[in-house]
């Protein structure tokens, strides 16, 4: 195995413990009656994330590894655990909502409404461009982006009501100081 083949597995051994972490907090979620939205495109999603880091370990056996892009994904993953520690109990790889508990604004959310997304979209092509996969990045980059902009809506509406009743409080917590 190459250098870029125990990188990939790295990435993949990664991930896993990522979706069990995300798994772990969605029964503890369910529990206290978090709802799933958009479960539809879940199986899609893992499918693109398979998919890509099958395609990346296939191409990392002709790999010539660019430092500066691997110095940048490595930045991504900082970025991936701020973002995972800031969520904590509420990260998942599903859009689960649950009712009556606070909306994430500190950390990264305070930046953006969706960091996680824009580390992913960042790590899609980001790492197969570090691998010289400049092809492969730009169909997963499209894949992804396509999917993304789905799950984006789908969690936008989930959190709608959410949003709105927070909105709400903030505006009656000013009228009242």
């Amino acid at each position: 195995m190459t250098l870029a083949h125990w990188i990939v597995a790295a990435v993949a051994v990664q991930r896993l413990v990522e979706l069990l972490y995300g798994r772990r907090n969605e029964r503890r979620l369910r529990a206290a009656g978090a709802v799933e939205a958009g479960a539809g495109h879940y199986p899609l999603i893992v499918a693109l994330h398979v998919a890509w880091l099958v395609a990346l370990m296939a191409a990392a056996g002709t790999a010539t590894i660019s430092w500066p892009l691997m110095t940048l994904f490595g930045l991504l993953q900082v970025l991936r655990l701020w973002i995972l520690t800031t969520l904590g109990r509420y990260w998942t790889t599903r859009v689960l909502t649950l009712p009556g508990a606070p909306l994430v604004v500190r950390g990264p959310y305070r930046l953006c409404r969706h960091p996680n997304y824009l580390v992913v979209a960042a790590e899609i092509a980001v790492l197969p461009l570090a691998l010289g996969a400049w092809g492969m990045a730009l169909a997963f980059s499209l894949l992804n982006g396509s999917l993304l902009a789905w799950r984006i809506r789908v969690e936008d509406e989930a959190l709608a009501a959410r949003r709105r009743s927070e909105q709400a409080s903030a505006v009656r917590s000013a009228c009242q100081g």
